[in-house]
């Protein structure tokens, strides 16, 4: 991962947790952590990273994640072994 994927990263485990990380930043970053990405039905994004799936749907209109999404980002990675 570059360094501009371990600040993304790292800007997803922040507290309090941020709510203007852009979505294409944290799909930048999933792909150099060896993840598995493709299109859904509409803006769903299905992910997969070492053996963990999840779906999420990409913001719109906006390019920045809610809170939700950051914090739903952070669950899938902590399941998924990434960390910090």
């Amino acid at each position: 991962m570059g360094k501009k994927h371990r600040r993304t990263l790292a800007s997803i485990f922040e507290d309090p947790v941020r709510a203007n990380i852009a979505w294409q930043d944290i799909e930048a970053m999933l792909d150099a952590a060896g993840a598995e990405i493709t299109e859904g039905e509409g803006s769903r994004v299905r992910i997969a990273l070492n053996g963990v799936r999840a779906v999420f749907h990409r913001p719109h209109p906006e390019k920045e994640t809610d809170n939700g999404a950051v914090r739903s980002m952070r669950r899938f990675l902590k399941e998924a072994g990434v960390n910090p």
